[in-house]
């Protein structure tokens, strides 16, 4: 036996790497998994050039056994086994990879594909064990050797008995602690969990025996431990497969198993791509949110693997917050990891596969919205708002990318259209997209202005969540066509006529509308008379850049409160409407009637646009006073 120490490494380093490398200690079966198909690998790829090895890719296997007994977890492979020497320059010096290095030796051949690359996975095995044992042995030696180390101390290798060629892994587990259970990791249910998370898709089979109880037959109410040898990976990940070779009910029973969904996706995004990114992804669209989508704690991404190896549960960075639904996978060759192998060194492989799924996922609902009408139409009610988000975040980068896959209730029909659609109908000389904005589309068509807009043969899109407006805002416009809230005060739709004699109308009733303004206050900028309300006496609108109902939607949000927005409103009479030559005759003989009539109207124009009366109480006492005359 010799007993040496780690060539180039301090106890304080190995500490480190068992410490503070890994962020959680599950991730060691990974490691020795990973090594293990490593070994596994290099046989395989001689094989196919040395007749003598004799063994076909059937007959390469990980086996897992667990003492429950004596705390111990065991992993053997039958590869190609190391020699004294490697085994000695292998673990014995820490971040040495003889992956690595078989990689680089054979980098131009396309039958290498070699998980490992950094040789410190292997003292992951240390964060659960107080000591560890190797015992292998070289494919064509006669002779075993065993490596073994209880950590930063140092390490033993001495010949052993091996009866075949390949490596078994031996940890002994730490004792549990009021902080740590490490005889977690003793539980066959447990250990299956792990591999299916992390190593599901090793190519080569990883098996163990379970132990079961099952009714004696014959004999009711006696039982028996049957064992069973199980292979616990599914081996050929469905996203490298052929499309064509793969049915829809394959699709949707991967997404509910691996996803926890009870209904199959909406649609199905599979794709490869080679080039400067190469990579496969498989991505579904859910067809309901899940339950913590529109909270702080949903947490966006994609799993992100690594030649079939788990590398990170939900990778965030693959997905714009604007796709943040799409949940699926992506499996790539060309990243470059870090030591642990849980983040990426270099993030510009990340960058250009994020880039070509956003397009991919874009371009996919995009045909879903040109073919398949009525099951783009029930997406985008469960996630058009995060689409709408989309265009107002960033502030409106991506408007160009997602405007044409944003819907809104129309006035025709009162089903969804999109901006393109709403334009290709437009009337001849229209340059106006208009909108109006409201809780429910039965409270927008109550707007006075409403049927007005609609009277002269226009369109309406009825806006009724909180982000619509500020999209559109952000937008500016569509195909050269500005938008418009029909409760703007820019909204004029007479001819020059008729908008020649309101602008006299209005400068010559001036004196009374500034009375009028003085008796309802501070929450109105200015009052008119208008000529877009058909057979409504009032109604508000607003000036500036701020709608009433961007008011409401800034005013709410957390942290508002004591930082109100306030929207420029503009009280409009119908010069149309007998209350216009009511308020006339008021002015001249009753001014103090005229204060009150001027307040009953800016109460009325409230309640008919959705917004809060500011003094309830005084509006029914005016109502009151008013019918006893």
């Amino acid at each position: 036996m010799r007993t040496k120490q780690f060539k180039s490494e301090s106890k304080k380093l190995l500490d480190m790497m068992i410490n503070s490398i890994y962020t959680h200690k599950e991730i060691f079966l990974r490691e020795i998994i990973s090594n293990a198909s490593d070994a596994l690998d290099k046989l395989y790829f001689r094989s196919l050039t040395d007749p003598s090895v004799g063994l076909n890719a059937d007959d390469f296997v990980i086996r897992i056994e667990l003492d429950k007994d004596n705390g111990i977890i065991r992993v053997t492979d039958n590869g190609c086994g190391m020699t004294e020497e490697e085994l000695d320059s292998n673990l014995g010096t820490i971040a040495k990879s003889g992956s690595l290095a078989f990689k680089n030796e054979n980098e131009k051949t396309e039958d290498v594909d070699i998980i490992g690359q950094f040789g410190v996975g292997f003292y992951s095995a240390f964060m659960v064990s107080d000591k560890v044992t190797v015992e292998t042995k070289a494919f064509g030696s006669d002779q075993a050797f065993r490596w073994e180390s209880t950590g930063a101390s140092g390490y033993t290798i001495e010949p052993c008995e091996k009866e075949s060629f390949g490596t078994t892994v031996t940890m002994h587990l730490k004792d549990d602690t009021e902080d740590e259970r490490y005889s977690e990791f003793l539980d066959q249910y447990k250990i299956s969990q792990l591999v299916k998370k992390y190593s599901d898709y090793i190519r080569h089979p990883i098996q163990m025996e379970f132990t079961t109880s099952k009714p004696v037959e014959g004999k009711d109410g006696e039982y028996e431990d049957v064992t069973e040898l199980r292979t616990l990976n599914s081996r050929i990940p469905l996203w490298k497969k052929n499309r064509s070779e793969i049915k829809p009910e394959e699709y949707n029973s991967f997404y509910k198993e691996k996803y926890y969904d009870f209904e199959d996706p909406a649609k199905v995004i599979h794709t490869s791509v080679e080039g400067q990114a190469t990579y496969h992804a498989l991505m579904f669209v859910p067809k309901h949110a899940p339950f913590d989508y529109y909270t702080k704690d949903y947490e966006k991404g994609l799993q992100l693997y690594s030649k079939g190896v788990l590398i990170m549960e939900k990778c965030g960075d693959l997905l714009p917050d604007y796709f943040s639904f799409v949940k699926g996978l992506v499996d790539s060759e060309d990243l470059s990891l870090n030591i642990s192998r849980e983040m990426l060194q270099h993030d510009r492989q990340l960058k250009l596969i994020a880039k070509t799924i956003e397009k991919k996922i874009r371009t996919e609902l995009d045909k879903m919205l040109k073919n398949e009408r009525e099951a783009y139409e029930e997406f985008f009610k469960t996630f058009g708002i995060q689409l709408k988000f989309g265009v107002y975040s960033d502030y409106g980068a991506h408007k160009d990318d997602l405007k044409d896959l944003l819907m809104f209730i129309s006035s025709n029909e009162k089903k969804y259209v999109t901006l393109k659609e709403y334009v290709d109908r437009m009337k001849e000389g229209q340059d106006t997209v208009y909108y109006a904005c409201g809780e429910t589309v039965e409270k927008i068509e109550m707007l006075p202005q409403c049927d007005a807009v609609k009277d002269k043969g226009y369109e309406v899109l009825y806006l009724t969540e909180y982000v619509d407006e500020f999209a559109l805002k952000m937008m500016g416009e569509y195909e050269g066509k500005k938008f418009m809230n029909i409760c703007d005060e820019e909204l004029d739709l007479g001819t020059e006529d008729e908008k020649k004699a309101l602008e006299s109308e209005n400068e010559q009733s001036k004196e009374m509308f500034e009375e009028m303004k003085n008796a309802i206050g501070d929450s109105i900028s200015s009052v008119r008379f208008t000529g877009k309300l058909k057979n409504h006496p009032v109604c508000l609108t607003s000036e500036g850049g701020i709608s009433l109902e961007m008011e409401k939607t800034l005013n709410s949000m957390p942290g508002a409160k004591d930082n109100q927005v306030k929207a420029q409103l503009v009280l409009e009479i119908n010069a149309e409407h007998p209350i216009a030559e009511k308020l006339k005759t008021l002015y001249n003989e009753d001014k103090e009637a005229l204060g009150k009539y001027a307040k009953l109207l800016y109460g009325e124009a409230c309640l008919i646009g959705g917004r809060r009366i500011d003094d309830p109480v005084e509006h029914s006492k005016l109502i009151c006073e008013l019918m006893t005359k």
